[in-house]
């Protein structure tokens, strides 16, 4: 019986990939990604930031721009800024993040390095709120070891002293 081989187009040693109308392998798409790894990032280096967010989501929108949304945590302006003092390039010399739009507590609009970033807070509690909520654990506080308290410290629990 004789067997039907099924073959894929190679790839050309030399030359341009052929065009598979593939939007993920452009150049333009790994911009996309570049910025937004860039942001998250920045936003990772602020444990704040990080451990005051609930859901934190994103998505890429349909002109391939970025949402980023939170519940509770810092104002979306504040972000903003934060991510306009963090996203840097020591290679080039001018602003990789700039305001697109305007920006409040709840949405900020930006540009990071050409890709516009939405983001938006959903009940925000600013940064200085944060910080003040006595709810949170915060790591700081756990190993401050200058503060007298009648209970153990939280670093003594961790440590088992």
């Amino acid at each position: 019986m004789p067997v039907k081989r099924k073959h894929a187009l190679r790839r050309p040693k030399d030359g341009p990939l052929p065009d598979s109308g593939d939007d993920e392998l452009s150049l333009t798409s790994a911009r996309r990604f570049e910025a937004f790894g860039r942001v998250m990032a920045a936003l990772a280096t602020e444990a704040d930031f990080i451990e005051s967010c609930r859901d934190l989501t994103w998505w890429r929108g349909s002109d391939h721009s970025w949402h980023i949304e939170w519940r509770d945590g810092p104002y979306a302006s504040e972000a903003a800024d934060l991510l306009a003092e963090q996203v840097r390039d020591p290679d080039y010399d001018g602003l990789l993040v700039t305001e697109a739009g305007p920006g409040g507590p709840g949405s900020a609009v930006l540009d990071v390095m050409g890709v516009r970033f939405e983001l938006r807070a959903i009940d925000p509690l600013g940064r200085a709120n944060v910080r003040a909520r006595s709810g949170l654990w915060r790591l700081t506080e756990a190993l401050d070891t200058t503060r007298r308290t009648n209970t153990r410290h939280p670093w003594e629990e961790l440590l088992g002293g």
